[in-house]
């Protein structure tokens, strides 16, 4: 008998073990608090120690992180049948994983992995849940609708606050005075966010999570040698999990602080707001082109849904920089991109349009935003063959070169390239060049 593939869809992940991919060392861990808060049994799955599975169910035409994810499921779906034994059903868990529209390949991973498990007999029976751009990630369906609003308002604080572990750490740890205490600060203090957020998250303990930020930021100002000299600005754009996954990019933050730059990375939250930018966006545009009849109602639906994203995007903008301003007091961080600025750099120059969509138009605006931040390089991240990140290179490294500015593309694929490290160790070396160069200019 033929089997039937299991239904995609949001779920009510009450009462269900829901499995989150570990694709941020911060962030995963603190949604899972989020959902905690909400008394939901979620948990982060072990990264990367699954890839040979990965591997092994897909063709390697798929783009990394698809191989990477699947392997992270079926690696702890076979970890906890080996636990549980005859205990073990299938049924008790939920694997989430989130989509956004095409033409990312991204859209289609969790359909993917549902037809992966499937083939899989004793996994087959596993809930798949989502969350999907389309719907600006609207988190009604996986939890009761009384709840989801305030869980939303929650997670994105924590992806804020993500954001701003990410950027003490970057901003110290090239300088610390003795080696690992950055990283060991950091993860002190994302035990106590995580235990917070998972005891009180329900009530939107906001002024106490912006106070153990701020405190994390004056700790870790003290770490700093005053002694080392500002190195390289180094600004990373690119494909977003590989760019926030350590493992699948070889470490290649460490790598460039290794030898001797310091890292800006694009954000979690820029794309968060970058999505709540374009549930304005299109509305507006779907107004302008809207005629005769259908015009009414089209014009009543989409004023409604702007007025609820900008009301969404004031809470955004509001709770980002308060977040940023709390570790601003001790720390110089690099403050996050504004998406309408984003936007009008590529307007201005005619360079590429947000309507073409994908994460192109983000890596493409925050390479140029960094370089009038005065970065001395830029580095492309991406999976092998991922098509927005092939647009990046082809608009980024002619306009980059004709303005001496140092770029790399480092795309990923599970393998080791040989000659990724000389080409580093080159790139940063054209990056001093550049800060000596502007050092005399400036």
């Amino acid at each position: 008998m033929e089997k039937t593939l299991t239904n995609i869809k949001k779920i009510n992940v009450k009462g269900k073990t829901l499995l989150i991919p570990n694709m941020h060392p911060y962030g995963s861990h603190l949604l899972v608090a989020c959902l905690r808060a909400f008394d939901v049994n979620a948990h982060v799955m072990d990264t990367y120690t699954g890839l040979s599975l990965g591997k092994q169910y897909t063709s390697s035409k798929e783009c990394f992180p698809c191989q990477v994810t699947l392997g992270d499921i079926i690696f702890h779906l076979t970890k906890e049948k080996q636990r549980l034994k005859d205990k073990f059903n299938v049924a008790d868990y939920v694997y989430f994983m989130p989509e956004s529209d095409g033409p990312c390949r991204f859209g289609m991973y969790n359909k993917f992995h549902r037809i992966v498990l499937d083939s899989i007999d004793e996994f087959s029976g596993i809930s798949v849940s989502y969350l999907t751009t389309e719907d600006s990630y609207d988190t009604k369906g996986i939890l009761p609708e009384e709840e989801a609003r305030d869980f939303k308002k929650l997670a994105y604080v924590a992806i804020i606050v993500a954001d701003v572990l990410d950027r003490i750490c970057w901003r110290v740890r090239p300088y610390e005075i003795e080696k690992g205490k950055t990283e060991k600060l950091i993860l002190q203090g994302l035990w106590q966010l995580t235990r917070l957020i998972e005891e009180q998250g329900r009530g939107l303990p906001f002024d106490q999570i912006c106070d153990l930020i701020s405190d994390i930021a004056k700790k870790a100002s003290r770490l700093i040698d005053p002694k080392i000299p500002r190195k390289p600005q180094i600004g990373i754009v690119g494909e977003i999990y590989l760019r926030s996954h350590p493992p699948s990019n070889q470490y290649l933050i460490k790598k460039i602080e290794e030898y001797g730059g310091e890292v800006t990375n694009a954000s979690l939250g820029e794309w968060i707001n970058y999505i709540t930018y374009e549930g304005i966006r299109k509305p507006k545009l779907e107004i302008k082109k809207s005629r005769g009849i259908a015009r009414c109602y089209l014009l009543f639906s989409n004023i409604k849904n702007i007025l609820s994203k900008k009301i969404e995007m004031e809470y955004q903008k509001s709770k980002q920089k308060r977040l940023y301003n709390a570790v601003l007091k001790y720390l110089d961080i690099k403050k996050d991109h504004s998406i309408d600025k984003l936007e009008k750099k590529l307007q201005n120059d005619s360079i590429y349009s947000f309507q073409v969509g994908t994460e192109a138009c983000l890596s493409i605006s925050g390479a140029i935003a960094y370089i009038e931040e005065n970065f001395h390089g830029i580095v492309n991240v991406y999976p092998f063959s991922c098509m927005p990140s092939t647009i990046t290179s082809a608009i980024l490294k002619p306009m980059l070169r004709k303005k001496h500015i140092p770029y790399i593309d480092c795309p990923y694929d599970g393998t080791i390239y040989p000659n990724r490290e000389i080409a580093l160790r080159t790139f940063m070396y054209q990056a001093n060049l550049r800060q000596l160069e502007g050092a005399k200019n400036g």
